[in-house]
């Protein structure tokens, strides 16, 4: 029997050894690593090519919908499947246009996991059955809220909202301070946000960010 070749991504350790602990008991899929945030996982991909990649859409500096954009453009990029606690189908749209072939709430069984991990092996987009209805309902103008932001302004949404400054967003994104000071103000329009609270507050309820990463950021610099 052919093992699938897997990788998961996700910033919390228990998260990662638990689904570690439950895929390895299928004699059909073979867990190769575990990545911590974006970074790591793009290169246990460039570098172990895996089949299928277990993505948490929700990891400090780059997150998981940039990590699936860039890796569907590489030859050695791998079937994705995000992992989330949204239940939002328009985000779920954004993230299949990125290139991820499945789509999994976090609160799915492990049963349904498994089958996703198979059916996008073959081939196919598997997206949580839960979010069918969803997705096959006619698409509402967006509100303030749920206004599609492009894969770079939702990067910066998180960064900003988890504590980076200007000028770290600009090297880690190896961008000029100028571009980052363009996409802050394109997003505070876009959105009518007008300040890094009500920024923070918008990233936690949509899942950009999460309330421990944003904390522990903001500790290490007070």
């Amino acid at each position: 029997m052919t093992s699938i070749r897997l990788v998961i991504a996700d910033d919390h350790k228990l998260v990662r050894e638990g689904l570690v602990a439950l895929l390895e008991r299928e004699p059909d899929i073979c867990v190769l690593a575990q990545a911590r945030d974006g970074m790591e996982l793009m290169r246990h991909c460039r570098e172990l090519l895996p089949d299928v990649a277990l993505v948490d859409l929700c990891m400090p500096g780059l997150n998981g919908l940039e990590a699936i954009q860039h890796m569907h453009k590489e030859a050695w990029g791998p079937r994705c499947i995000a992992l989330s606690v949204q239940a939002d189908a328009p985000q779920v749209r954004q993230v299949l246009d990125a290139g991820a072939r499945g789509y999994l709430l976090k609160h799915n069984s492990y049963e349904e996991l498994a089958r996703g991990v198979r059916n996008v092996m073959l081939g196919q987009v598997f997206v949580s059955g839960e979010l069918m209805g969803a997705l096959l309902q006619p698409q509402a103008a967006p509100s303030r809220d749920s206004h599609r932001l492009t894969p770079r302004e939702r990067q910066m949404v998180q960064l900003l909202s988890e504590g980076y400054s200007a000028q770290e967003i600009a090297s880690q994104l190896h961008l000029s301070a100028k571009t980052v000071a363009t996409h802050r103000e394109n997003v505070f329009a876009k959105l009518q946000i007008h300040g890094i609270a009500e920024l923070t507050r918008f990233a936690l309820r949509e899942g950009i960010s999460s309330l421990d990463v944003h904390r522990s950021r903001q500790g290490a610099g007070h």
